[in-house]
């Protein structure tokens, strides 16, 4: 065997999962994960013992050869429709870890946020898999992608907006202020009922720590797991503030520890309860804000 071949069981087996994970995002359906992670494979043998000996992180190898394939069929124009969000295939053919993966998957995706990631284009729907929901650098999404770092940092902003829009549905401002307000306050008596009710089912939270903070690196689905998501990140400490505040023309809630803006959050409300939550850790995303005086201020800086 070549070196390069060479790995615990455990981690041969959580970087197939990995490889299962992020082409069934992209893709949105099992069977076509299962194959171009055999694809992915096969490739990977078909190099000889010295390609693969230079090789220096084959994890990263895989998931961009996977990646390029993934962007392969989101391109062809007569892709099967069903296999764009095709939920039937939601029980991987293969046995084994696949299945046990296949099973995680299935209560960890939203079949909402997949589907409305069909309407995104190839190369933002893998941006904003790769970035958002797999948390990888914007470099290594650049390379995966194939296009500048600075594209896939607007290709990942511009599918979030897509989503956001799909998503939010009318609300009025008072409706959008009281709801916010709601959760803030719910969050400050860590209240896990009353933040699960303003909830919608089927909410996800995306946590943006940009690589600088330990943040959750995949979407958080569900309005139990969100609101203990969200309880766990607000926990209160006498050095930590939570208050509402204009966040991109709608109210949202600033956390500050020791009067520094350590995080943003920001709502997408639907039939008058939170239908996703945007968390902004990323230091240089936060950098405005720690630069702008923002109590009071009439024009707060806009976070994406």
């Amino acid at each position: 065997m070549n070196h390069a071949d060479a790995a615990p069981v455990a981690e041969l087996l959580d970087e197939r999962r990995h490889l299962l994970e992020v082409t069934y995002w992209m893709l949105g359906s099992s069977r076509d994960a299962e194959s171009v992670v055999g694809q992915t494979y096969r490739r990977w043998f078909e190099l000889s013992d010295a390609q693969r000996g230079r090789i220096a992180a084959p994890r990263y190898w895989l998931a961009k050869t996977a990646g390029g394939i993934c962007l392969g069929l989101l391109a062809q124009p007569h892709r099967d429709a069903a296999g764009q969000g095709s939920q039937e295939g939601a029980h991987p053919t293969s046995a084994g870890d696949a299945e046990g993966a296949q099973a995680s998957l299935a209560e960890e995706v939203s079949e909402v946020l997949l589907n409305a990631l069909d309407s995104l284009s190839p190369v933002e729907r893998a941006a904003f898999v790769l970035n958002d929901v797999f948390g990888m650098a914007s470099d290594s999404v650049a390379d995966i992608v194939g296009r500048p770092e600075s594209e896939c940092v607007e290709l990942a902003d511009r599918a979030r907006r897509s989503l956001r829009t799909q998503r939010s549905r009318p609300t009025t401002p008072g409706e959008h202020d009281l709801l916010a307000c709601a959760v803030r306050q719910a969050c400050a008596d860590e209240d896990a009922e009353l933040l699960e009710s303003l909830l919608c089912p089927d909410v996800t939270a995306f946590f943006d720590g940009g690589g600088k903070v330990r943040a959750a690196s995949r979407p958080v689905h569900g309005s139990r797991q969100v609101a203990r998501s969200l309880l766990t990140l607000l926990a209160r400490h006498s050095r930590t503030t939570l208050t509402t505040h204009s966040v991109n023309g709608r109210t949202g809630l600033v956390v500050r520890y020791d009067h520094q803006v350590a995080a943003v959050i920001s709502f997408d409300v639907a039939d008058r309860r939170v239908a996703q939550v945007w968390v902004i850790l990323n230091p240089d995303k936060l950098r405005s804000w720690n630069q702008h005086p923002t109590p009071g201020d009439r024009h707060p800086p806009s976070i994406t």
